[in-house]
C-alpha cells in the first residue's frame, strides 16, 4: 500500500489517523508541525501527504504551497485534513495546491475513500 505522511501537532490526531491507515495497510510518517513536514517529504517522498492547517510555525496552507511549488515534492498530493470548516478555507486550500480537503472530526470511510480516491490520480 502507500507510504502517507501525517502532518499534524496534535498527537491525538496523528493517533487516530495513523490507526485508521494503517488497519488498510498504509505505511503512516509522522511530523509535528509544517517545517518538518516539509523536510521529511524532501526526505522520504511520501506517495500523499495529509495536512493540519493550525500548526506553530508553517501553517498547513504554507507548507502546502512550498509542497506543490518545490520541484522535488511537486508530485506528492496534499490533502488538507483540519478543523476549519470555512468555505474560504477550502477554497485557500485548493488553491495553494491541495488536491483535497477534509473536515475533522472525520470518519474512517471518508478517510480511505478521499486516500484512495487521490491515490489513484
Amino acid at each position: 500500500m502507500a507510504r502517507i505522511l501525517v502532518v499534524d501537532d496534535s498527537p491525538t490526531e496523528v493517533y487516530k489517523l495513523t490507526a485508521m491507515l494503517q488497519k488498510y495497510g498504509h505505511v503512516v510518517i509522522g511530523a509535528e508541525n509544517g517545517a518538518d513536514g516539509i523536510a521529511i517529504a524532501r526526505k522520504e517522498t511520501p506517495d500523499l501527504i495529509l495536512m493540519d492547517i493550525v500548526m506553530p510555525g508553517f501553517n498547513g496552507f504554507q507548507a502546502t504551497r512550498q509542497l506543490t511549488k518545490c520541484e522535488e515534492t511537486k508530485g506528492i498530493p496534499v490533502i488538507i485534513v483540519t478543523a476549519k470548516d470555512q468555505e474560504t478555507d477550502k477554497v485557500w486550500g485548493r488553491r495553494q495546491g491541495a488536491r483535497d480537503y477534509l473536515t475533522k472530526p472525520i470518519d474512517e470511510d471518508t478517510l480511505l475513500s478521499t486516500v484512495n480516491a487521490v491515490l489513484a490520480g
